[in-house]
């Protein structure tokens, strides 16, 4: 029997756990934080439950044209704007904590269901083919494997000059502590975390101030798409400060204050770090069996069926630095089963990978995107339609945002596209499967759309591409 020894039960982990014990394997999982990891303890999970709860009261508190009535009163005495509905944040943050909780506990349960052998405690290499195992109640195991998964996962990024204390200066995975919702919540950071909970903590009532070296907002998406969440941030008041590099962070006056490195400063009485994440490869023996690290020494380097440079040993999720979703972690850790016993594996094609930032609205991407157009990597042909046309967005009152399209000239194939919209997390996933099965506009277009939906934009889309294909 193949033996399989994985380091961290995060989505990596325990799905390549799940793959190699179906396939007859002998698995053995070596989890420091609690399986899922951070993406359902502290991260991926936490922060869409607070997403959800911010949704909830962004529609309540924009919902006056609609003719719903929170006070009481008629419609015209529902005041424009915020404080139309309130929020205890202690609740929200215990809710969180429970969902996430009992998501570790379903997915371990999982686990043992089908043999998983789990090992509470800190893991590292000894060697290509071994694990140590250093035990959580004392003691320690060594593991002998045929092959090794490294999905150690990642951790915030901290700001130098700015230390979490865990009370007013906070990393994301620090929020859900929280008693008492900040009043003027600084955020370092306009990149995907950073946006989402500016978004988030706006609409559960906040002041909030985001603190963006770049031009605008979500640098590495769409352009439009970053337009259209900076409208809307600015319409309900969240103040984004655009070139502005934080230099550091202190506590002052019972709140913080937030230096740029242009000499102003910015006070709040919250700071929230979100500059990035960092890879938990120091100290787990990595570099001594031979496993190559890059991206400033940090990061894993694998190829698209998740090896490492040492044979028999793969890595899977964000240790890896390769698109930090966990879906592609997932992905990772089950094409690196796949290749270790000998099942017929596909390399990983991130052209394929869709993806969402949970502001509000949301906006959900998927193959080629406008940049690459625009930069002449590949020939495509686009359109973009308004949300705001769309007869269900109007019966919903959803004025912001749109769906884009883009085709290959001649063929017609789907090979990218935008959504930008409530639930656009949803609405991708046609277009995900366009883009996965080369299908072209024709073949959307002729499949049958409810009406009135949402998703009638995006036949109608294909259906003006096909006219310029």
């Amino acid at each position: 029997m193949t033996r399989i020894a994985i380091l961290g039960g995060g989505p990596g982990g325990y799905e390549a756990a799940l793959v190699a014990a179906q396939l007859g394997a002998e698995v053995t999982v070596v989890d420091r934080d609690g399986i899922g990891g951070s993406a359902v303890l502290t991260d991926c999970v936490p922060s869409k439950t607070l997403v959800a709860t911010a949704e909830v009261m962004s529609r309540a508190a924009e919902s006056a044209d609609l003719g719903v009535v929170l006070d009481g009163g008629h419609s015209s005495a529902v005041p424009a704007g915020w404080g139309v509905v309130g929020v205890e944040i202690d609740r929200v943050n215990a809710r969180v904590r429970t969902l996430a909780e009992a998501q570790s506990r379903d997915i371990a349960a999982r686990l043992d269901k089908e043999g998983v052998r789990v090992l509470s405690g800190t893991g590292r290499l000894d060697g290509p083919q071994r694990v140590v195992a250093t035990l959580a109640g004392g003691g320690e195991e060594e593991v002998d494997a045929d092959a090794v998964l490294v999905a150690t996962g990642a951790h915030p990024r901290l700001l130098p000059g700015a230390q979490p204390d865990g009370e007013r200066i906070l990393t994301w995975t620090q929020l859900y502590d929280l008693e008492v919702l900040p009043e003027r919540l600084v955020v370092v950071g306009s990149g995907v975390t950073g946006a989402e909970f500016a978004s988030a903590y706006r609409a559960l009532g906040c002041e909030v101030v985001l603190v963006s070296s770049r031009e605008h907002v979500l640098p590495g998406e769409d352009s439009d798409a970053a337009h259209v969440l900076e409208d809307v941030f600015a319409r309900r008041g969240l103040n984004v400060l655009a070139r502005s590099r934080a230099a550091g962070v202190q506590r002052r006056d019972g709140g913080v204050v937030v230096s740029l490195e242009d000499g102003r400063e910015v006070a709040g009485s919250h700071c929230l770090l979100a500059v990035g994440s960092a890879p938990n490869t120091d100290g787990i023996g990595l570099a001594e069996a031979g496993v190559r690290l890059g991206r400033g020494g940090g990061f894993v380097e694998v190829d698209r069926v998740s090896r490492t440079s040492a044979r028999g040993v793969y890595a899977a999720g964000d240790c890896t630095g390769v698109l930090m979703l966990a879906s592609v972690a997932a992905m990772q850790g089950r094409i690196a089963m796949w290749h270790a016993l000998g099942d017929a594996v596909a390399p990983l094609d991130l052209k394929a990978v869709s993806s969402t930032v949970f502001t509000d609205p949301e906006i959900a991407t998927v193959g080629w995107s406008q940049s690459a157009v625009d930069a002449g990597d590949i020939e495509a042909r686009a359109v973009k339609l308004p949300l705001a046309t769309n007869a269900r967005a109007k019966m919903q009152g959803i004025t912001d945002g749109f769906v884009k399209l883009f085709c290959r000239p001649g063929t017609g194939i789907i090979v990218g596209g935008v959504v930008v919209s409530p639930r656009a997390s949803e609405l991708v996933h046609p277009l995900a499967l366009a883009v996965g099965a080369s299908l072209t506009v024709d073949d959307l277009t002729h499949a049958f759309t409810v009406y009135p939906s949402l998703s009638g934009s995006l036949a109608e889309a294909a259906r003006q591409l096909h006219l310029r294909s």
